[in-house]
């Protein structure tokens, strides 16, 4: 288990106050989480003793924020596994991670009528970029289903593999469910269905431990700013060959080895993938972040938000007229998403925001999923290292005085 007082003294923006005496619970990490000490203060240095452009110069502070871009990338394929670092392309986010997959690889391997897997669980960012491409290629989407207790329709998967599957991409926790999906089982399945396999890791690199050589995904994208890090930075990971394999998604500067008016041949790995100047603070503070995260230890980082989850569903569901979705604690990560009967929940989000308390509400980018339920929106409590049972408490007498203001 986590040293929870420990862990929110890293972190400056907890000990503030929303508004005059109303301290700051963030409930809201699955949608951008805090920044600890470290991140804050290594992305500062950089810019206070080591800021200049990398891999161009060949005098000493370029060389030295060269050094720390690449320590960095070196550290976060150590975070996942990869095999190696040329492996960890450095993306904004891990939106722009799929639409590269989808630009680089899939324009040039999905032909009309090949089919696109996905899951009725994901957030638009694994949706969109395949809609595109499949518009552009004639190819077809098909969507595993989930089931009333937010999980995976495991059986509908093998006669939706059994077509022209190309790709199989999934979620590994979905961000409004919460559900931990059994990502080396869906691997193996999309390989032998003879598919490739991408994994949205926004929601699992935060928050439990990822080895993408264990899994065997060939592709892998998350965010940096949901997991201690800056905005602005994510990875895709990509087995080299497939990325050997790819065109640039992007051309300039830097992911070229020569340029003549005739024509242009590209950098190896990763650099094809990183167009122009990149985002050199952010890389440095991913990496911190990464480190951060590290020193606790993945393992308890999953065990205390197993904890803390489990805590807070419980006290939720005590709730008259709350209605809580997703699995049970044993498949979940730490996201709750309700809805209370007679409460419009940016109602609920607006007045527990009086009592300081920072939670999400709206469709989460997973619009399909709320059709499929048959809601509009809902509100989600998303927990994280620094969650305590006390905010938990705070929140569920928050609810109580939401549904009195509305006389419910």
């Amino acid at each position: 288990m986590l040293n929870v007082a420990k862990v929110r003294a890293d972190f400056p923006i907890l000990s503030t106050e929303v508004y005059p005496g109303v301290p700051l619970i963030f409930l809201d990490s699955a949608a951008s989480s805090q920044k600890p000490a470290p991140v804050i203060e290594a992305m500062n240095a950089y810019y206070r003793q080591t800021h200049a452009n990398v891999h161009r110069g060949i005098y000493a502070l370029s060389e030295a924020a060269t050094n720390a871009y690449e320590g960095a990338r070196v550290r976060i394929g150590r975070f996942i596994n990869a095999a190696e670092s040329r492996e960890v392309i450095y993306v904004r986010n891990a939106t722009e991670g799929f639409n590269l997959v989808a630009n680089a690889w899939g324009r040039a391997n999905i032909q009309p009528g090949d089919e696109i897997l996905l899951t009725e669980m994901e957030h638009h960012a694994n949706l969109v970029p395949w809609q595109l491409l499949a518009a552009e290629k004639g190819a077809v989407i098909k969507y595993v289903p989930f089931l009333p207790d937010g999980t995976l329709d495991m059986e509908a998967i093998p006669p939706l593999l059994a077509g022209r599957v190309r790709l199989f991409s999934f979620t590994a926790v979905s961000n409004v469910f919460g559900t931990v999906n059994p990502v080396k089982q869906l691997v193996q399945m999309a390989h032998d269905a003879g598919a490739l396999a991408m994994v949205d890791a926004a929601q699992a690199a935060p928050h439990l431990p990822v080895d993408v050589q264990a899994w065997d995904c060939d592709f892998l994208a998350f965010s940096g700013h949901k997991m201690c890090g800056p905005t602005g930075i994510g990875i895709l990971y990509g087995k080299r060959a497939l990325l050997e394999a790819m065109p640039p998604f992007m051309g300039g500067g830097d992911m070229i080895r020569r340029v003549t008016l005739e024509g242009s041949a590209w950098n190896d790995l990763p650099w094809k993938f990183e167009a122009g100047t990149p985002a050199i603070a952010e890389a440095i503070g991913l990496g911190a972040a990464v480190d951060y995260l590290t020193s606790l230890g993945m393992d308890n980082v999953h065990a205390y938000e197993q904890h803390i989850t489990s805590y807070a569903l419980e006290a939720l569901s005590e709730i008259d007229g709350l209605t809580l979705f997703g699995p049970s604690v044993r498949q979940r990560g730490g996201v709750a998403t309700f809805t209370i009967q007679g409460l419009h929940p940016h109602d609920i989000a607006e007045i527990v925001d009086k009592d300081g308390i920072a939670i999400r509400a709206g469709h989460h980018c997973a619009m399909p999923l709320h059709h499929k339920l048959g809601i509009n929106a809902s509100a989600r409590a998303s927990f994280y290292i620094h969650t305590t049972p006390d905010e938990v408490d705070s929140l569920v007498a928050s609810l109580h005085r939401a549904k009195k203001v509305f006389r419910l």
